[in-house]
């Protein structure tokens, strides 16, 4: 599935960008804030990302790539995947350092969550940030995410250790009333 918005084009990984995912995430100030990522990400995690070794069952994920006259330029990834339950589906993206502050995460947010509620008509859609990274909460509040009053707490593969997360959770009604009067 491909997905454009004003700024940007949204595509599933292919063997060939391995090298770009790499050079993007292998940051510690990126991957530091991330559940999954190892450290040091090296270009044999890039490629089992982009073939899909590392995606569980039920998981969607999108490379983001910059919309250019040239050729695109990969910004990050952005997906999601079901929770324990099985009810919900949790949100995650990374976007590579030079490419903070300029609205992309909540532009390719918003396009997937249109596809998780309108397409997939999922009910409910969760996300979660480190304490410590409260831009990613912003990010989250901007999409329409609410706090839940939770604070849990999510391991993190590359400090090796659990880390509080702020919790929140998007209702499809929330996010469809949001979106129309945005419209």
């Amino acid at each position: 599935m491909f997905i454009r918005t004003e700024r940007l084009f949204l595509r599933p990984a292919w063997a060939e960008d391995a090298p770009a995912v790499a050079a993007q995430i292998a940051d510690w100030d990126v991957v530091r804030n991330l559940a999954r990522a190892p450290w040091p990400y090296t270009l044999a995690h890039a490629a089992a990302f982009c073939s899909g070794t590392v995606l569980a069952a039920g998981e969607s994920a999108f490379l983001i790539f910059g919309r250019t006259d040239g050729d695109p330029q990969l910004i990050g990834a952005i997906g999601f995947g079901p929770v324990r339950d099985g009810r919900d589906i949790e949100l995650g993206y990374w976007l590579g350092r030079a490419h903070w502050g300029r609205g992309y995460a909540v532009e390719a947010g918003r396009a997937v969550l249109h596809l998780a509620f309108d397409g997939l008509r999922h009910d409910r859609v969760i996300a979660g940030h480190f304490v410590d990274n409260p831009a990613s909460g912003k990010v989250l509040k901007r999409l329409g995410f609410v706090p839940t009053g939770e604070v849990g707490v999510r391991p993190c593969k590359a400090q090796g250790r659990a880390i509080p997360s702020v919790e929140y959770a998007l209702c499809r009604n929330q996010w469809a009333h949001d979106y129309r009067a945005a419209a």
